[in-house]
């Protein structure tokens, strides 16, 4: 029951299928599914690119479901092992943010300002429904309430295309390249976020991306394609400077504006989500390395040496 009423039907939209009453046949790619008429074959209408995961194949499970235009699709479930992990020593460094969705250390990107464009304009879309819902009449609202859960749905769907795009590039580019990804740990990372005092658009920009759902993506496209991929703590990555390793822990101008970076003892200077992807990538090669890390700042070491090696001479 839902709100103390009867329930009138059920709205069946699928069906679990098992070794037991389910069967592929690759000869002439056709499945055997049990019904309530009996046991009957039906022929697959496929592309391509499922004939080729199928191929010599044994499915044991499949899910059969109707569509709201009352066709009928099956879900077939392919078990296969993943690649065994490339040995590398080099690192593909990931620097997630919501400027750049995502920047590697080789420099490829994509940006978010058309995403937020898009973001931004659901958000607005869904106000206005939600305003009118409120003041309109019983059919209204109905219509209102419908139209809001389309749109859940359109914008749902399309973060999932941009980040199954981005992970897939990143992955490809890893396997190409031999090397491992390595990615910010970003655990908990809107609730530290949001204790900063930030506007309501901000807030809401912030917490509406799927960032966890980019990482699962990059995970399992990674596992796939037998590419490791190393988490390092995200702590520093935009305040260090990759060249020399010194960290500025004053935030503002004074080394960051904007997306410019500007190291104030080695001087370097360029794109800051681009330093922060270097030095997440210096994290990830320093993981495996068996004698520590040995990750320091360049001008502090030479200092150092110098002080051992020319000591102190007192008047």
């Amino acid at each position: 029951q839902q709100k103390n009423r009867p329930v009138k039907a059920f709205k069946g939209g699928f069906a679990t299928y098992d070794a037991r009453i389910f069967s592929f046949r690759e000869k002439d790619w056709t499945v055997s599914l049990t019904t309530v008429e009996g046991r009957e074959r039906f022929g697959l209408a496929i592309g391509r690119y499922q004939r080729e995961r199928l191929a010599g194949s044994n499915p044991k499970s499949a899910t059969l479901v109707k569509r709201k235009d009352g066709s009928y699709s099956i879900q077939i479930c392919v078990e296969a092992e993943p690649s065994p992990p490339q040995r590398t020593g080099r690192v593909l460094g990931v620097d997630l943010g919501r400027t750049d969705i995502a920047h590697t250390s080789e420099g490829d990107n994509w940006n978010g300002q058309q995403l937020n464009r898009v973001r931004d304009h659901y958000s607005r879309l869904r106000a206005a429904l939600q305003r009118k819902a409120s003041k309109g009449t019983r059919s209204s609202r109905r219509r209102c309430r419908q139209l809001l859960q389309r749109l859940s749905g359109k914008e749902r769907r399309f973060q999932t295309w941009v980040n199954h795009r981005i992970s897939k590039a990143i992955v490809s580019r890893a396997k190409a390249t031999n090397s491992a990804i390595a990615l910010e740990d970003l655990t908990g990372i809107r609730k530290r976020v949001n204790q900063q005092p930030r506007s309501k658009a901000e807030r809401r920009r912030a917490n509406s991306w799927a960032f966890y759902q980019l990482r699962q993506f990059l995970e399992y496209k990674a596992r796939v394609a037998g590419v490791s991929l190393i988490p390092v703590p995200p702590a520093y990555t935009s305040q260090t400077c990759h060249r020399c390793l010194h960290i500025h822990p004053e935030q503002g101008k004074s080394y960051r504006s904007g997306k410019s970076f500007k190291c104030g003892h080695c001087g370097w200077e360029g794109d800051a989500d681009l330093n922060g992807a270097n030095v997440i990538a210096l994290l990830g090669a320093a993981v495996n390395q068996p004698r520590g890390s040995g990750l320091f700042c360049s001008l502090v070491g030479q200092s150092r040496l110098r002080a051992t090696e020319s000591p102190l001479r007192t008047a």
